[in-house]
């Protein structure tokens, strides 16, 4: 197998099969739920041929891999001895706060689905696009069947989502099926013919005639082909009946009582009670999405096309992937993912100044299949690869991708499908039975804009070409060399060294703050690691940053959330403007009582202008006690 000794690495890497709870993959990225994450090798993972990045989000333990992610998948399941149904059945398990187990619900509902949903909406797209061309008529067999393709996984979404929202909630997947099956059903459709019994909630927003009673009960029913929200709830909440019953129905007639009373409980309800308030909930999202898009259709097109990168490095588009689904079933159009879609153009133009500037052949190597893989939409290769890495191409990227946005947004453009991505999405902007119009070359321009912007920007304003080096990244001291410029931080306190990918904040341990370390000190006691002059003391006392007298910028966080002691147990013996010396007082704080407070105490040491160096070397000892040596910055 291709990928058999990459499989084999990356299991090792995460800690092995024993640590993964689930696991599962997107487009480019692996996706872990593991038991312990503090035992995966993360910044081995990083530096290994075949991985791109490494991140933590959602809950879960994600490695970048690339366009061919199915194939490693794949690898890793035969690798680890898992199965299919075992690697994503646990997902459902695990802690998290509240919005980490929503975005991980969301991605375990979509995920699945997302390539199929995708590849039938550019054949729905594509047939819409030919039929505006002229090439076929709304009568032609051609065009009934390629549309019939497009749209059948739409229409009957709810019995798709009814198989992956019912396995994520851990219940019966032909449970859920039947649920959905029940949902789009043709004759219920049909009773809405002739003349209500009678009409609830007259003269209200929720005005619904009544066509139809189960056991005397008002049924109000609703269209339920292509929604989104009421299969997700009426599976979860079947999932729960299901379990309850588990419990009190003997094992011998499980495999049929269990879901026999499952349907009989969750069918019903679901048409009197959980539907109908799921599809005033989905139309209420709609009319709330569009509110806050027409306050200004620009400024919102600016804020979704800028950050819209940054929203896929931290998964938080997940949440934002069922509102454009709903959108598209209650407005028959969607605007909010619209806008977003000039930013994989300025990513990959961005990219291609990167490949025409570089003189690192490392980076060309990089950047020329990220281009490729980013025209057709898939840009975490560029992301990760290429662009982040560098920063300033990255930014430039969501420059571009934000004055995108802005001219989708403007132009009141909308999108019609949820089809491809990258040069495959073009058809999505077009309305199925309408001709071309305004709306469909404002996209096109947006496109455009957005790559040159991407492409000229990163050219003007440039990034750090990292030096090409035959050994591998960390330059090493031997005895008797010294390096042509360093400077030397020492430990500002007592206590346990761990690696910075090891502390419990992802802003810390991505490193997106800066190259560092962190430590569990057993002394409450804050020394300053150098001469300088403090720069910054936060009031609560938790935080402390000092410049040195070489230019470090370092940055000192007492415990993880501890601003919300508000200063409790924290001393300082510093302010502002102080000059400093290595060894200094600076702040004194109660261990203990931090702790009785449930926070944690490790502490980050920050250098937050590590893009300044050309490295960060950390030591690697144990324990550490003030005046010991723990960084050194290579100039």
């Amino acid at each position: 197998m291709k990928y058999e000794q990459l499989a084999k690495d990356i299991l090792e890497k995460v800690g092995g099969t024993d640590n993964i709870n689930s696991v599962f993959h997107c487009i480019t990225r692996l996706r872990f739920k593991l038991k312990d994450e503090s035992i995966a090798k993360t910044e081995e993972l990083e530096k290994m041929d075949g991985v791109i990045s490494v991140l933590r989000s959602g809950g879960q333990y994600q490695v970048v891999i690339g366009n061919h992610v199915p194939d490693v998948y794949a690898a890793v399941l035969v690798a680890g001895g898992i199965s299919a149904e075992g690697a994503e059945g646990a997902a459902n398990e695990g802690g998290g706060n509240l919005f980490n187990k929503f975005i991980d619900m969301i991605s375990g509902v979509f995920t699945p689905v997302l390539g199929v949903l995708a590849a039938t909406g550019m054949i729905k797209g594509f047939a819409s696009m030919f039929l505006a061309f002229g090439w076929v008529t709304e009568t032609s067999g051609t065009y009934q069947i390629l549309y019939a393709i497009g749209d059948a996984l739409f229409y009957f979404f709810p019995i798709f989502l009814g198989y992956t929202a019912i396995k994520k909630f851990g219940g019966n997947i032909f449970v859920g099926m039947a649920i959905g099956g029940a949902l789009v059903y043709p004759a219920i459709s049909g009773l809405t013919a002739g003349k209500p019994l009678y009409t609830l909630f007259s003269g209200t927003l929720f005005e619904s005639p009544i066509h139809v009673t189960f056991l005397g009960i008002p049924v109000i029913l609703m269209s339920y082909a292509s929604s989104v929200i009421p299969i997700i709830l009426a599976t979860f909440f079947a999932s729960k009946v299901e379990k309850g019953l588990k419990k009190i129905i003997p094992d011998v007639v499980k495999t049929f009582l269990v879901p026999f009373f499952t349907l009989l409980i969750v069918v019903p309800l679901t048409f009197i009670v959980i539907g109908p308030i799921a599809v005033w909930a989905g139309d209420l999202l709609g009319q709330g999405t569009l509110w806050v898009y027409n306050l200004s259709p620009v400024i919102a097109g600016l804020f979704l096309g800028g950050f819209w990168q940054v929203f896929v490095i931290f998964g938080l588009h997940w949440g934002l992937i069922p509102v454009a689904l709903n959108n598209i079933a209650t407005l028959h159009a969607d605007p909010i993912l619209a806008m977003t879609f000039g930013a994989s153009f300025a990513q990959i133009g961005a990219v291609l100044a990167v490949i025409l500037k570089t003189k690192n052949q490392k980076i060309k190597t990089l950047g020329f299949p990220a281009f490729i893989s980013g025209i057709f939409g898939v840009t975490e290769p560029a992301i990760y690869g290429v662009t982040l890495p560098l920063k300033k191409p990255f930014i430039m990227s969501c420059i571009g991708g934000a004055v995108g946005g802005g001219i989708i947004g403007f132009a009141g453009s909308q999108g019609y499908i949820l089809g491809g991505l990258g040069v495959f999405g073009i058809p999505n902007f077009i309305e199925p039975g309408s001709p071309i119009g305004t709306q469909f070359w404002m996209v096109m321009l947006a496109m455009v804009v957005s790559f040159i912007l991407g492409l000229v920007l990163t050219f003007i304003f440039g990034f750090k070409d990292p030096v090409e080096t035959s050994a591998s990244v960390t330059p090493v001291v031997t005895e008797g060399e010294t390096l042509i410029e360093q400077e030397v931080l020492v430990s500002p306190l007592e206590g346990e060294l761990i690696p910075l990918v090891n502390v419990k904040d992802e802003a810390f341990s991505s490193g997106a703050l800066g190259k560092g370390l962190g430590i569990v000190p057993t002394e409450g006691k804050l020394y300053s690691p150098a001469n300088g002059v403090v720069t910054m003391v936060f009031p609560t006392g938790h935080a402390v940053g000092i410049t040195t007298d070489s230019g470090a910028e370092i940055l000192m966080h007492i415990g993880m959330d501890t601003v919300q002691l508000e200063g409790k147990y924290f001393t300082v013996h510093a302010k502002q403007g102080d000059k400093i010396t290595a060894g200094q007082l600076l702040t004194e704080f109660d261990i203990d009582g931090i702790r009785s407070e449930g926070y944690d105490i490790t502490t980050p040491i920050i250098v937050t202008n590590t893009n300044q160096y050309l490295d960060v070397m950390v030591v690697d000892e144990e324990t550490v006690k003030p005046g010991d040596r723990v960084i050194t910055l290579v100039i």
